[in-house]
């Protein structure tokens, strides 16, 4: 009961701890290498999983750095020390951090499973993506009073996991945006295996107040995965594949902040589609063509964007197949392309899912009459 009373305390605050993470540019990262110190991580043989997550968060770091200057990294640990998994959320939220991301290697008994996988926070679908939060938040126990710290959390319990679903929506959406980007770009950089993403009950999550990921860069007990991962250029690859998930993220996080999207210096408007019938596309469907105006129904209005293009694009796009109810805004000269429409988070979230199917990169935002305004904004909007 205790350690129920302290979520449900948890899902209130969360909001207070944070002063725009979702409003302004991304200009925080935290980056966490897995394990360290007494804490080896998974062992096979004379590999050790904290000394790959270190060496990949580095260059991973090192790497946003370099193209991005004006953005402050902080590591949970830049050397071989012991850090706890609360002062790792600690040190994120401390730091107002606007992305976490927790870099990890797997094991599993079988060494013929290979590939990468990329986990946000939620109640775990699958025995196996418990079984692999089990293992990750088995440190805990190398911690001094560790049942007091953590509420009473039995890492080995399934009932402790359960919790976590009351968690999962509060920054589920980015979170799973760049989770997203991360499994792209190392299948198509890295060529590495995607197992794709999941939702676990993983501790170092649950209480960072910003969009949180944690990665596992493959399986320690695949032979390929095990040498790819402990070679130089192997490493360097996964850091230029997270690095680049990091920079269509950031551009994805700014835009529906509405600072690098925002429309109009004066009013701050957006170009908006009226109720017409539109113009009729290859293969029967329709897009709206934009016009100045105000959005339907609802003064708050949830959409999926799913493209961005300097310039119009052609009647024979693919997109025009895929979506039968396209809809276009233009901002800062940029065409974009959305589907869907609900005054419903809840209903855009579950479109999002079968959005992503055809397009991975796909995601919500949110308009306020003629203003596009953040997702947080939009929620408590609809609060008043």
């Amino acid at each position: 009961m205790k350690f129920l009373f302290a979520f449900i305390l948890l899902l209130m605050l969360v909001p207070c701890w944070v002063t725009g993470q979702l409003s302004g540019r991304l200009q925080t990262v935290v980056i966490d290498p897995g394990h360290g110190g007494k804490d080896p991580g998974a062992v096979v043989k004379n590999i050790r999983e904290k000394d790959v997550t270190l060496a990949v968060s580095l260059k991973l770091g090192q790497a946003i750095q370099e193209h991005f200057p004006g953005i402050k990294v902080y590591y949970t640990r830049s050397t071989d020390v012991f850090v706890p998994l609360d002062d790792r959320a600690k040190l994120a939220n401390e730091k107002k951090a606007d992305l976490f991301i927790s870099i990890h290697a797997n094991w599993i008994s079988k060494s013929d499973i290979a590939g990468t996988e990329t986990f946000v926070l939620g109640l775990h679908r699958s025995q196996d993506n418990l079984e692999v939060a089990k293992k990750e938040n088995a440190v805990i126990v190398l911690e001094d009073d560790y049942t007091a710290k953590y509420e009473g959390f039995d890492p080995n319990s399934t009932e402790s996991y359960i919790i976590f679903e009351l968690l999962q929506n509060v920054y589920l959406e980015q979170s799973i945006s760049m989770a997203s980007l991360i499994e792209k770009k190392f299948n198509q950089q890295s060529k590495r295996t995607s197992r794709g993403v999941k939702q676990a009950g993983f501790l170092v999550l649950r209480q960072t107040a910003m969009p949180s990921v944690l990665v596992e860069l493959g399986f320690l007990t695949n032979a390929n995965d095990q040498r790819f991962l402990t070679s130089a250029d192997g490493q360097s690859s996964m850091a230029a594949s997270l690095l680049s998930a990091f920079k269509d993220y950031k551009t994805q996080f700014e835009g529906q902040s509405g600072v690098a999207n925002s429309v109009d210096d004066k009013h701050n408007a957006v170009t908006v589609v009226n109720s017409g019938e539109g113009t009729k596309a290859q293969g029967g469907s329709s897009i709206r063509e934009v016009t100045s105006g105000t959005l339907p129904v609802s003064s708050v209005v949830f959409r999926i964007q799913v493209k961005t293009s300097p310039t119009p694009l052609s009647k024979k796009h693919s997109l025009y197949k895929s979506f039968n109810d396209l809809w276009r805004y233009t901002d800062k000269g940029s065409y974009k392309y959305t589907t869907f429409s609900t005054s419903s988070h809840d209903e855009a979230k579950e479109k999002l899912i079968e959005v992503r199917e055809k397009v991975p990169d796909a995601f919500i935002i949110a308009f306020e009459k003629n203003q596009r305004i953040t997702i947080a904004e939009a929620l408590n909007k609809l609060k008043q």
